[in-house]
């Protein structure tokens, strides 16, 4: 069975209800699906600068507890290699992106990310957008 590593964006729609991504979750198991801490990072961001933080800070707390994170730590050396490799192609990508999708296929995870254009930049890297029907009979 395949295992996930869910972006930020698409953790957003969890968030928010959208696109069947709590069915989607539900359908392959939350098991086989994790978080980046640098996801965890950019939510507690989004939360911090929203309307309502308090209720924000404890939705991304609950949300934290109920997959597991996967740490930054033991991917850093493919994430320099990967960067410079996007550097001299000329197609660098933002620093937290590249972190997730390292992290992503250096655990052998499918990124799951509605930004697909901008992580297939990232060589071998296997990627799903759970927002179109293809991947996900939810959305």
């Amino acid at each position: 069975m395949k295992r996930f590593l869910l972006d930020t964006d698409t953790c957003i729609h969890f968030f928010r209800g959208k696109h069947g991504i709590v069915d989607k979750i539900e359908e392959v198991r939350k098991d086989n699906c994790f978080v980046s801490e640098i996801t965890i990072a950019e939510l507690f961001f989004g939360a911090a600068n929203s309307r309502k933080p308090k209720q924000h800070f404890a939705e991304v707390e609950a949300f934290e507890h109920s997959f597991t994170v996967i740490p930054i730590y033991d991917v850093l050396k493919a994430y320099g290699e990967e960067k410079v490799r996007l550097r001299k192609a000329g197609t660098p990508i933002a620093e937290f992106d590249l972190l997730i999708g390292i992290t992503a296929k250096e655990h052998g995870l499918v990124l799951v990310t509605g930004n697909t254009k901008h992580f297939e930049k990232i060589k071998d890297i296997s990627l799903e957008d759970w927002t179109r029907k293809q991947y996900n009979q939810f959305a």
